[in-house]
């Protein structure tokens, strides 16, 4: 089978920096630490990631992701932004972000900001003033408060519909007054109302002050959330089929009126108009689950954002067959809109994929071949910190816990995927900072033969890998369309210079014509098990 062919961006001969770029997310708190900062040496802070840009350099990226840094309570990390104007004193000042965005643009790299449009902090001002407010006021109106519905304990004592929060429980809280407010992640992160127009006038502003500070795009969270059906209509509990390994983030609903309404759009749109004004190619990433590659496709037509994450790449199983639907899929759904592909194999909100391949030597050779067969494939990759060292996810001891989900749920969290990153040493915290005392979430003690100073330089490590692969890739002269097959359990993809081959089964296979380039593991006459390869085009 054959994917579509994109033709040439936008038929200008210019190609935006972003179609082919290598983005590395960088989670704050546990990249790494100055212990200068308001987290002292347990938690990372911007001056950490400063003194650690080099590493990037070095490893091959174009950009860097950088989750919120904002103002903030800290109830889910962040993700509750108090001030989207300023930079939250556990990780710095705004002369260190500065400081972060000119140093990484003098290293030959951008910056990518991150961005959360659908929900506030509870202490951000408007929502304080919303408290204050009466019901009806200006200020309820910025959120999505509402009556409530009668029930066994009286008038108005249950919540206006049947929605559930992503992370656990009920998706509303009462306040003193009676009334409502929507959250559909924590009780801490109220939901914005994105249908009065004082909310798209805020962010824009907000854009404008990154953009003019140097920042070269966007992430944005939850993308696919911020408006709702404007009944605000009970929900249809009708549902999927949930694995048991199915992330958090992976919606399962068949109805979801919260979710991907057409109304979403026009707020992009806004969006690109705004970073038209702006010179260097700047850029929107969309973080949304939908339901389908077309969904995700209305994202990124030519007046919205740039790319939206590929999750269904992330979520596909260990399998050739899953692999090629998931690329042919990916290229059918986004030619239409003349769209870039862009690849994810792991994030701050899912399982490694190290763990979810399998773990051990087994899951790390599915991980390595997998990344070597995505950072192949035509568009834009995204790495997650940790796995250029073969991290896996982290079993965190219930009392290290503190992912807001695990208190709502008492379901493990995202916490084992955050675990701060090994740098030097041959015990914790490993370089992260400064002094001996474990970081924010302990690092295991078996740890010392993964950090980045350990690895630099082994023949064979998996720092070293990601840093050929990246090399190689360079080498490559971009193209906007593959063809995909599946022989067996092998997965072909053919570029017009270089062949990829990952062998998804348990028995050696025919190694495909050309000269090896690169290869995830050992190769000889044969494909093993778990392993995959670059070959130069064989002449015809």
């Amino acid at each position: 089978m054959s994917t579509p062919t994109t033709p040439a961006p936008n038929g200008t001969g210019h190609r935006e920096w972003w179609r082919d770029a290598v983005v590395y997310q960088v989670y704050v708190r546990s990249y790494s630490s100055s212990g200068t900062r308001g987290g002292g040496a347990g938690i990372g802070d911007l001056p950490g990631i400063t003194s650690r840009l080099p590493h990037l350099r070095d490893l091959g990226v174009d950009a860097v992701w950088i989750t919120p840094f904002y103002t903030s309570p800290q109830h889910d990390h962040g993700y509750d932004v108090a001030d989207y104007r300023d930079v939250d004193r556990l990780f710095g000042t705004l002369a260190d972000a500065d400081d972060l965005v000119a140093t990484a643009h003098d290293l030959g790299l951008k910056v990518i900001v991150d961005l959360v449009p659908n929900h506030t902090s509870d202490e951000h001002v408007w929502f304080r003033a919303a408290l204050a407010a009466a019901p009806g006021s200006r200020e309820r109106a910025r959120y999505l408060f509402r009556d409530g519905r009668d029930g066994p304990d009286g008038p108005g004592t249950e919540p206006p519909n049947n929605w559930q929060s992503v992370f656990g429980g009920a998706a509303w809280t009462r306040v003193p007054d009676g009334q409502w407010y929507l959250h559909l992640f924590d009780t801490t992160q109220p939901d914005l109302d994105w249908r009065n127009p004082e909310i798209g006038d805020m962010f824009e502003d907000v854009l404008r002050f990154w953009l003019d500070r140097g920042a070269d795009g966007f992430r944005v969270d939850v993308a696919h959330g911020l408006v709702k059906e404007e009944s605000l209509r009970d929900q249809d509990q009708v549902t999927r089929p949930h694995a048991a390994d199915t992330p958090m983030v992976e919606r399962t609903q068949l109805d979801e009126p919260m979710w991907d309404r057409p109304e979403v759009h026009d707020v992009y749109r806004r969006w690109h108009r705004v970073l038209a004004d702006y010179p260097g190619d700047r850029m929107t990433v969309a973080e949304a689950w939908t339901s389908t590659p077309e969904s995700m496709a209305r994202y990124v037509r030519p007046d919205e954002m740039q790319q939206a994450f590929n999750f269904a790449w992330l979520l596909a199983k260990w399998s050739a067959q899953e692999f090629a639907d998931v690329v042919t899929g990916t290229f059918a759904s986004l030619d239409p809109v003349g769209a870039s592909p862009t690849w994810v194999l792991s994030n701050h909100d899912v399982v490694r994929h190290v763990t979810r391949y399998g773990g051990g030597e087994r899951g790390l050779a599915r991980a390595r071949a997998a990344t070597l067969t995505m950072l192949g494939l035509p568009g834009s990759s995204y790495l997650y910190q940790g796995e250029e060292l073969g991290l896996e996810q982290v079993d965190v001891a219930p009392e290290d816990r503190q992912d807001p989900s695990w208190f709502r749920t008492g379901e493990v969290g995202r916490d084992g995927c955050r675990v701060p990153v090994p740098w030097s040493g041959d015990a914790p915290p490993y370089g992260f900072g400064p002094g001996d005392a474990q970081p924010w979430i302990p690092q295991p003690l078996d740890w010392a033969g993964l950090t980045v100073e350990a690895q630099t330089g082994v023949d064979g490590s998996t720092l070293e890998f990601y840093r050929a692969a990246l090399a190689a890739r360079r080498a490559l002269t971009p193209v906007d369309g593959v063809r995909v097959s599946v022989d067996g359990d092998v997965l072909l993809v053919e570029r017009d210079d270089v062949t990829i081959a990952v062998n998804c089964g348990d028995f050696d296979a025919p190694l495909p014509a050309g000269r090896v380039l690169l290869a995830s593991g050992p190769v000889g006459d044969t494909l093993p098990p778990d392993t995959a390869v670059w070959l130069t085009a064989p002449r015809g």
